[in-house]
């Protein structure tokens, strides 16, 4: 079985999207499921342990992206995941927000990715108004090669949603890819099976199906598929 975490915080599902992101979830769960031919878990945040993933015996684990801000979260909260994550016994992936996680869980701090200059139109007015972000789907370039990254184009395309990047490369993870604006897309850990990425391989689609290339890859990497 592998486990789908909802990164979430429960304030981000007060909002008016709360169904859409709800359908999301599920549908990545699925999404997930049918990529691995495993069970996938879907559970929200507090609740992993590394008594849970002993338990239900999980192969590997997923971190969904978020969209509160990092100050929205209870540390005690994120206690559990922070050890699983640290632990470096289960292969873990984080999406975007997971990816945050994961850097954090590593000693990194989080980053705007700046403001939008003066005199310059903000592109997406109505999502982080004001702050340099990356909305849409996009190609970043990969700038090492990485098991990871193996039948990837040297420009892959993936969905991007984020304003907020991580202000360094873990100790410990090698930068596998980058965007003139945000420069370390995804990242991968030279010892243990851990990868992230700022932006959204889960999203992939029939026009842009990178996303589901990269997964196979860490999948591959890792041992969940051959």
């Amino acid at each position: 079985m592998i486990l789908y975490v909802d990164y979430e915080h429960p304030s981000t599902y007060r909002h008016e999207f709360n169904d859409p992101l709800m359908a999301a979830r599920a549908r990545i769960t699925h999404r997930l499921h049918d990529l691995t031919g495993q069970p996938c878990l879907l559970l929200r945040y507090p609740f992993v342990t590394p008594d849970l993933i002993a338990r239900h015996d999980i192969s590997a684990v997923f971190i969904s992206g978020n969209g509160a801000k990092p100050d929205a979260y209870d540390p005690d909260d994120l206690q559990g995941l922070r050890t699983v994550v640290q632990s470096m016994d289960v292969p873990t992936f984080g999406f975007c927000g997971g990816m945050q996680f994961i850097a954090t869980a590593f000693g990194v701090e989080l980053e705007r990715m700046g403001r939008v200059p003066a005199g310059v139109d903000d592109p997406h007015p109505e999502y982080e108004p004001g702050w340099v972000t990356e909305l849409s789907y996009e190609p970043v370039r990969l700038v090492a090669d990485h098991p990871v990254v193996a039948g990837l184009p040297t420009k892959p395309v993936f969905r991007h949603a984020h304003a907020w990047q991580i202000a360094r490369v873990p100790n410990g993870f090698v930068r596998l890819a980058e965007t003139d604006r945000c420069p370390i897309q995804l990242i991968a850990h030279t010892d243990a099976p851990i990868a992230g990425s700022q932006f959204h391989p889960e999203y992939w689609t029939d026009e842009a199906p990178d996303g589901r290339t990269l997964l196979e890859g860490f999948c591959r990497w890792v041992g969940l598929l051959r």
